[in-house]
């Protein structure tokens, strides 16, 4: 009876809080009447509802970020996966195997895809951070005017200085979009040409016949050439004396193109029938021959130099001279 006694008296000598008398509907009030501790209500803001307010956002931080990648992430599946819209789709050539063709358009197709699809994420986790990290700030209280304003001047200056980057990044973003290039194709990129072994988003790096590796900052590329997509085009020069039977020199050059496109092994990879030319142009030194053949574009430097090494046996046997420029000498004492 005593101790029920003393407790009473404990609980009526407690200080309420204001907050209970002034509103009674509010969270001051309900921890009061939950616990009964007038230390814990007069605090309930800072030590409850100002951290749940945090979880809940960093809560749903979490979920709109991995929401948002789910939906990234299906939206490149589906563009690598899906089916290859209709301007796309390689035309059929004779000599081309059509299914090893339509292989490599998805398997460039999916190397943009997830270059892309990383991107996003990326931009995409960094905006749900700011916001959240923005959000946390203000629950605490602090204030986000000179943060906000510090952040433009920083993000100003870092715009000027890294100017370079940035314009590197959105210029290999281009890239992979367009499908300028990819690994394995063999470009011309102005000061350094050679085949290709990696395309990333600031820098492409290709490998030229002398297997020097190459460094290309992607937004320092202002063209390309790209030898390596649809059919290449080999061109064969071949210069001939003046007094050369031009007629019989075309007809040579057409019966050694016509020759090694009728064989089995070089059928598979001419796309089209060997064309003569005639002559492309006359100097004081030689009258030049010229040959055109379409190839497909692993082969072309294959076909190059094997109607070379024919055209060159054919000449000789024929007796059609190529001319002989001798190098000057400089004279010595006398």
């Amino acid at each position: 009876m005593s101790t029920a006694l003393s407790v009473t008296a404990a609980a009526s000598d407690a200080v309420v809080p204001d907050c209970v008398t002034d509103d009674p509907s509010s969270l001051c009030a309900q921890v009061y009447r939950w616990f009964g501790l007038d230390w814990l209500a007069a605090n309930a803001q800072a030590l409850i509802a100002t951290p749940l307010r945090i979880l809940l956002i960093v809560v749903i931080a979490v979920l709109a970020r991995a929401v948002i990648n789910r939906g990234i992430r299906r939206l490149t599946e589906r563009t690598a996966t899906g089916q290859v819209p209709t301007i796309l789709k390689p035309r059929r050539a004779k000599g081309v195997d059509h299914q090893q063709v339509v292989e490599q358009v998805a398997a460039r197709r999916t190397q943009r895809a997830e270059a892309i699809g990383s991107v996003l994420r990326s931009f995409a986790s960094i905006v749900v951070f700011f916001i959240a990290v923005v959000m946390v700030l203000g629950e605490l209280g602090i204030n986000l005017a000179p943060i906000v304003a510090s952040a433009g001047v920083v993000g100003v200056a870092l715009g000027f200085g890294a100017q370079n980057l940035i314009k590197d990044f959105i210029a290999g973003i281009g890239i992979i979009l367009e499908d300028q290039y990819g690994v394995g194709d063999v470009v011309d990129l102005g000061e350094a040409s050679g085949t290709v072994e990696a395309v990333g988003l600031r820098i492409t790096r290709l490998r030229d016949v002398n297997g020097v590796v190459w460094y290309a900052r992607n937004g320092e590329v202002l063209r390309v050439g790209n030898k390596s997509q649809g059919y290449a085009q080999v061109v064969i020069d071949m210069p001939v004396t003046h007094d050369t039977d031009l007629e019989r020199c075309r007809e040579v050059m057409q019966e050694v193109g016509d020759a090694v496109y009728a064989e089995q092994e070089w059928a598979e990879v001419i796309l089209g029938e060997p064309e003569s030319l005639g002559v492309e142009s006359i100097t004081p030194q030689a009258i030049v021959m010229r040959l055109q053949v379409r190839t497909t574009n692993a082969d072309q430097w294959r076909v190059g130099r094997e109607l070379r090494l024919r055209l060159q046996e054919r000449f000789a046997a024929e007796g059609i001279r190529i001319p002989v420029t001798l190098a000057p000498t400089t004279a010595g004492p006398t």
